[in-house]
């Protein structure tokens, strides 16, 4: 069991999953936008929200990959 969890820290299965989730929902946010005939204040609101997290998200992601290349260099 050890094992497999190890497996599963070393290939950083849980950080590349939820970044496949962020990425399919915001296609999908995207998607909805883009199939509206008008847009409320809110509407546009949301889409940016879901935009701004989808940049932190981005911004986190790469910056963990630089630290890791770092620790596993040493």
């Amino acid at each position: 069991m050890t094992n497999t969890f190890e497996k599963i820290l070393q290939y950083r299965l849980m950080p590349r999953i939820m970044m496949l989730v962020m990425t399919v929902m915001y296609i999908k946010v995207i998607n909805w936008g883009m199939s509206l005939d008008d847009l409320s204040t809110q509407q546009s609101a949301m889409i940016s929200v879901v935009s701004g997290a989808m940049t932190g998200t981005i911004a986190v992601w790469l910056g963990s990959e630089k630290g890791s290349e770092k620790v596993s260099e040493k």
